[in-house]
């Protein structure tokens, strides 16, 4: 249908500012919303909005209505909420979970050297050809000459061998280099996940603050809408009389069209949004894109920068490279200690059976065997250069160092230039409120000395031009704002304050 195509009545009620104001300052109000329900079809496909467009600029004040009428029953996600149900549910935050609960496990594993190693060993043994050996029988027998010798063979056709063995170390300072490292790398996968936390919840904030600006957008291009429909409705009064060129009237509905254009492009980007925040805080259900928001949080936070120093030690990622630098340091000294000597108590329990006969129960054929003692190993060649191993361990703490200090100082200078760009924008939004408001009182006189005839239809549909053109660089600001001050929590050490 056709903006032409509208009756009287349905443009004067387009133009009743009262009626709008109502619109747009109670959410409750039902009757409106049953009034303009036969001008839009509200489809649903995969939990996203579309609207079909009926009629006029009265199409938008529905939307509106939609967007302000509060869901029964539906509770505000606030932004805390959001950035722990990301914490809760996303699986790459639940991965890295599982690979400290891995640490962790390993680093418990390690305790066990210190305690007693049995081991149980037996054998069962079958000796075709027997060891032979040469005894000088002269000695022992004076009835052989002296150098006399006799082949005799030793063992039996078959042997068993049972047992056990026990070694306690004592003294093994690998174990402990070895739990050191492993603690220090818990440390690290530690410092890893929240790091990825600290991102997600970066990334969180980013969308949640979209969707309330979007929101925000939405209403204000709305109310746009109907002052460009009011613009137009002018024109055409003047062009049905014949006082106006058609090149004037279709550069006015161009206007109209381009601010209902925008709110169609708000609301789907709107959609967008609030699909990716599902996305982001683990949700899959895309059904559940229909949710509202707690845009209280706007007057939770100030925007402005604090005078706190930037302390970029509690990120996470700079946590991460100071834990690495001290792990190649525990590395270093346990490549030292493979020269070091082990001691520990070793100690056997167990029988040897011979006999020439397969039967392992024979009588009289088992012979037990026993010992204690101290077990000292020193070690001396490795097969491999420790030397080496250490320079190269020592390169490694060298760059984790100096990545780290280049990270601090990269946290360190977003904060300072977010803190001035955070100002700058400010004073831009500023200007930009003082001229919107100044172009919309603009407006407001050249539609009257539009209809009294002392104004040209050029001149309107330029201001309207720059209108649209101050609300758009206006919202870019706004949000170049917000995302300022969000770099400036997260280069600072802040963001947490988000969700703790």
């Amino acid at each position: 249908m056709n903006l032409q195509q509208f009756s009287d009545n349905q443009r004067k009620s387009c133009m009743n500012r009262s009626f709008l104001q109502r619109s747009f300052l109670k959410s409750n109000h039902m009757s409106e919303y049953q009034l303009f329900k036969c001008l839009i079809k509200k489809v649903s496909m995969y939990g996203m909005i579309s609207f079909v467009l009926k009629g006029s600029s009265v199409i938008v004040i529905a939307i509106l209505l939609l967007l302000a009428v509060p869901v029964r029953g539906q509770n505000a996600l606030t932004l805390k909420q959001a950035i722990n149900n990301g914490f809760s549910n996303r699986k790459n935050i639940l991965a890295g979970k599982s690979d400290l609960l891995i640490r962790k496990l390993q680093t418990a594993a390690l305790y066990k050297k210190y305690w007693p190693q049995i081991s149980v060993e037996y054998t069962y043994l079958y000796n075709p050809i027997l060891q032979t050996s040469i005894l000088p029988i002269g000695i022992f027998n004076s009835a052989y000459p002296a150098n006399a010798t006799m082949n005799v063979k030793f063992g039996t056709t078959w042997s068993q061998t049972a047992g056990a063995t026990v070694v306690q170390p004592l003294i093994d300072l690998s174990i402990q280099r070895s739990i050191h490292e492993a603690q220090l790398q818990e440390r690290i996968t530690a410092a890893s996940q929240a790091q990825s936390e600290y991102e997600l919840a970066f990334t969180i904030a980013q969308t949640y603050i979209n969707i309330s600006l979007q929101e925000i957008k939405i209403k204000s291009a709305i109310v746009d809408t109907d002052r460009t429909f009011i613009s137009y409705k002018l024109l055409l009064d003047k062009f049905d009389e014949k006082r106006l060129l058609k090149s004037d009237l279709n550069k006015s509905l161009m206007n109209h069209k381009n601010a209902v254009q925008l709110v169609r492009d708000a609301v789907s980007e709107l959609i967008e949004d609030k699909v990716y925040l599902l996305f982001l805080t683990g949700e899959n259900a895309i059904d559940k894109s229909d949710f509202a928001i707690d845009t209280s949080f706007v007057q939770q936070y100030k925007l402005s920068p604090s005078g706190t120093l930037p302390n970029p030690d509690v990120i996470p990622e700079i946590q991460q490279l100071e834990l690495q630098a001290q792990l190649t340091g525990i590395q270093t000294k346990s490549e030292k200690a493979k020269h070091l000597p082990t001691l520990s108590i070793k100690g056997y329990l167990g029988a040897n059976q011979y006999t020439n006969n397969l039967n392992p129960v024979e009588a009289n054929s088992w012979f037990g065997l026993s010992y204690v003692g101290l077990d000292l190993k020193y070690p001396v060649l490795f097969g491999e250069s420790v030397q080496k191993n250490i320079q190269v361990l020592r390169l490694k703490s060298a760059q984790y160092s100096q990545q780290k200090e280049d990270k601090s100082a990269l946290y360190v200078k977003d904060t300072y230039t977010s803190r001035l760009k955070m100002e700058r924008v400010m004073s831009q939004l500023k200007t930009q409120e003082e001229n919107i408001a100044l172009s919309i009182e603009s407006i407001a006189i050249i539609q009257d000395r539009v209809a009294e005839g002392q104004e040209s239809a050029s001149t309107l549909n330029l201001e309207e031009a720059t209108l649209q053109s101050l609300k758009s660089e206006y919202e870019t600001t706004k949000k170049q704002l917000w995302n300022n001050w969000l770099n400036y929590l997260k280069s600072s050490g802040q963001l947490n304050i988000l969700w703790m």
